[in-house]
């Protein structure tokens, strides 16, 4: 299944004779999809309602994860200015960090994020949410 969100064609991913064969003992969920399962579980404390993602920095996959894996998220908000150049909105830096069932770190990565400010996202123009 992974392979096919991610179309990594890598066999540790998919073949389980291969994975046996390796230090694993068997197939590793990809990285990138468990990159972006923490960035998934971010959203409704950190990005509901950015206008964009500006980027990643120190992206790194500690320890493997493998299929039936619980992982969580946690985040925390490293830095926040407004914007230069786009008035109403702002831009906050983020670590997320995320552990396995056994609280073992699986993946951390700090990213950017465009915000607007209080009373300038879309959904104070429409009234929703």
């Amino acid at each position: 299944m992974f392979t096919l969100l991610t179309l990594n064609t890598h066999p540790l991913h998919f073949d389980a004779e291969f994975g046996k064969a390796t230090e694993f003992g068997r197939n590793l969920v990809v990285s990138t999809y468990t990159l972006s399962l923490l960035i998934g579980m971010s959203v409704t404390d950190v990005s509901q309602k950015a206008v964009a993602n500006l980027g990643m920095d120190d992206v790194k996959f500690t320890v493997p994860v493998f299929a039936g894996d619980t992982i969580y998220a946690e985040s925390d908000v490293l830095a926040k200015r407004e914007s230069k150049s786009r008035p109403g909105q702002g831009i906050v830096t983020v670590r997320t960090v995320g552990h396995n069932q056994d609280g073992v770190e699986v993946c951390s990565f700090v990213r950017k994020i465009l915000i607007p400010a209080e009373g300038h996202a879309v959904e104070d123009r429409l009234g929703t949410y």
